[in-house]
């Protein structure tokens, strides 16, 4: 997966025009042989008016770095976007952003540019990665006609391949982010905020490592998904 996903990265490189994704593609991956305690990552969530990726949009995105097994809480953002249509009401209950919030937002081109930056080089966590690949690869495609291409480390899948490796029977539930946390005493952070889920996340990565590392390391194809 590791070379295959670095030889897409360079021969988007060669096609891609002047931009912030040419400049987040010069960036070499990761090899998926090194160590996960050697890798850096980026710990991303986004909250969105609703799921349908083709037709919803990104409300606000926060993230934080870790450095091999080291969250850096200083490298924390969040930022809420500015969009051109009313939030729904329940889309709004769950996350909070208001309409006076998401309308005094930044621009989504700044967010994303600012994103990428931060993201080169990196591996990106996510809980349920298919939403934030999904809503980000749309979005790149939408300002620069190209997708995003990044190595992932998923803890739902992780999570998952767990409990089937180990035959535990679990509910759709057990599998959500804060159920998880709790099941390796994770601090408990309020639900549907960006940095607060991107922040648990990175710390429900390295829990899941800490548990599968028996000391003498693990490769990151191990987490890739």
């Amino acid at each position: 997966m590791g070379r295959l996903l670095d030889w897409r990265r360079r021969w988007r490189l060669r096609r891609s025009p002047p931009g912030p994704l040419r400049s987040y593609l010069d960036h070499p991956f990761p090899l998926a042989k090194t160590d996960y305690r050697e890798v850096d990552y980026l710990a991303i969530d986004l909250e969105t008016t609703g799921l349908d990726i083709a037709h919803d949009l990104i409300l606000s995105v926060g993230y934080v770095s870790v450095h091999g097994c080291e969250i850096d809480l200083s490298s924390a953002r969040h930022r809420v976007v500015r969009i051109d249509r009313s939030i729904p009401e329940a889309s709004a209950v769950i996350h909070q952003i208001t309409d006076d919030e998401a309308a005094g937002g930044e621009e989504l081109q700044d967010v994303l540019e600012e994103l990428l930056g931060t993201l080169a080089g990196k591996v990106m966590i996510a809980h349920h990665a298919r939403i934030e690949r999904g809503f980000l690869t749309r979005a790149c495609k939408r300002l620069w006609k190209r997708g995003l291409l990044m190595p992932v480390v998923d803890t739902q899948i992780l999570a998952l391949r767990t409990f089937e490796r180990r035959q535990t029977a679990f509910k759709a539930s057990d599998l959500r982010l804060h159920s998880l946390g709790d099941r390796y005493n994770l601090p408990r952070y309020g639900a549907h905020n960006a940095l607060s889920d991107a922040l648990a996340s990175a710390e429900l990565f390295l829990a899941q490592a800490a548990y599968r590392d028996s000391g003498r390391g693990l490769p990151l194809r191990d987490f890739l998904c």
